[in-house]
């Protein structure tokens, strides 16, 4: 078969089976398994397929069938012009999160922050692009896991940001010297634990220890909120991901704590409440 015949025939069986962005999918995996860009497809797309590939693709076509995440398959995904390293054991980086790391960095260029600490950091995906971006930032970045902290230093070398950023493993503050910071960053788990079951198959194979954000999904914003004031220098900023219906109950939050001001939110660019950032006053 040909290459076009061969994405055809998996754009069809994915098509069929119910698989979001099917086209795109299908002509992603081509280009992984040819080890080839786009424009390749375009210009050879008459090249006939060797056996193995062709048996190789559609192999893949039925991971993504069964659920597996395309970038499971890959190994990666794009995130703020940067190519990331990216497998079972971290949360996929998706483009609502631009949104966030966007804002940090408008905020880190108006205030001059230097200092800037991501919690829940996964494939590093926030600290790595605030490394990138922000000139001569100093980012610490923590996580629970001890496989996902060797992805982002994997990432954080391949994008030639290592030497701007601490990896911590650690369970939020726990493990962190009471340093001060300009700017402290999350996009934390914030699933309901009984919405984990009804997602999608393939945000279900992504790492529980990701999504799980407690009975009501506002558990680590509790815990950062209350704990945070003890780490942001005075008029230091604290910036959260949110999921589309957390907006009032995470701004509650903030408001009960007494000692963050001029609090407000962005929407995503589908329009759903996406981040909320205050101020320590």
């Amino acid at each position: 078969m040909t290459i076009r015949e061969t994405i055809k025939k998996g754009m069809i069986n994915l098509k069929t089976n119910g698989i979001e962005e099917p086209n795109l999918k299908a002509r992603l995996l081509m280009q992984f398994i040819l080890n080839k860009p786009r424009q390749y497809l375009l210009i050879y797309d008459n090249q006939t397929l060797s056996l193995r590939q062709e048996v190789n693709y559609f192999k893949a076509i039925k991971k993504i069938i069964s659920g597996v995440p395309l970038q499971h398959i890959t190994h990666m995904q794009e995130f703020m012009k940067m190519n990331f390293y990216v497998d079972e054991n971290v949360l996929i980086p998706r483009s609502d999160t631009e949104i966030l790391v966007e804002e940090v960095i408008n905020i880190s260029k108006k205030i001059n922050a230097k200092k800037i600490l991501d919690l829940c950091t996964g494939s590093g995906a926030i600290a790595i692009s605030l490394a990138k971006y922000i000139e001569n930032s100093e980012i610490t970045a923590v996580d629970i896991s001890k496989k996902a902290l060797e992805i982002a230093r994997t990432n954080a070398k391949n994008n030639d940001v290592e030497n701007q950023i601490t990896f911590v493993e650690s369970d939020l503050f726990k493990n962190l010297k009471e340093d001060k910071y300009d700017v402290i960053v999350s996009n934390p788990p914030y699933i309901k634990r009984e919405v984990i079951k009804k997602l999608n198959k393939d945000v279900q194979k992504e790492p529980i220890i990701a999504l799980d954000g407690g009975y009501d999904g506002l558990d680590f914003y509790r815990k950062i909120i209350n704990e945070s004031e003890k780490y942001l220098k005075f008029n230091g900023y604290l910036c959260f991901e949110i999921g589309y219906d957390q907006k009032e109950d995470v701004i509650g939050i903030i408001k009960n704590k007494e000692r963050y001001i001029n609090t407000y939110s962005k929407k995503d660019l589908y329009g759903n409440d996406r981040i909320i950032i205050t101020k320590l006053s």
